[in-house]
């Protein structure tokens, strides 16, 4: 019974997983290239008021970091790599962000 009840727990599990991954698909989406300290681009024009994904690029020979103080978010990404992360609703404003290895690299996410 204890491993029918586990099985049961994962298969749930797994289900939310590929519930949540459906979900960010259906977002709108902004890409942003990181590339040895240039981002591109540095400023995103995103709507207030909605969740959405930044698709994130490593075009760069080395690491890069997609880090928000200001959004508690951060994502480290391996030269040629790709991954993104999902904002919560936005208040109108500006965001920044940067590249935690390349400190110089700042961009700003604008919220209309």
């Amino acid at each position: 019974m204890k491993l029918k009840n586990q099985m049961a727990a994962l298969a749930v599990a797994a289900l939310a997983s590929v519930a949540g991954l459906a979900q960010a698909a259906d977002l709108p989406t902004f890409k942003l290239e990181m590339n040895d300290g240039k981002l591109n681009p540095a400023r995103i024009e995103v709507p207030a008021g909605q969740r959405i994904k930044i698709e994130v690029h490593n075009i760069g020979k080395g690491a890069a970091e997609f880090e928000s103080v200001q959004l508690r978010k951060e994502k480290v990404l391996a030269p040629g790599a790709d991954s993104f992360v999902v904002i919560a609703p936005l208040d109108p404003g500006e965001y920044k962000f940067f590249d935690d290895f390349h400190q110089s690299a700042q961009g700003v996410i604008v919220a209309k």
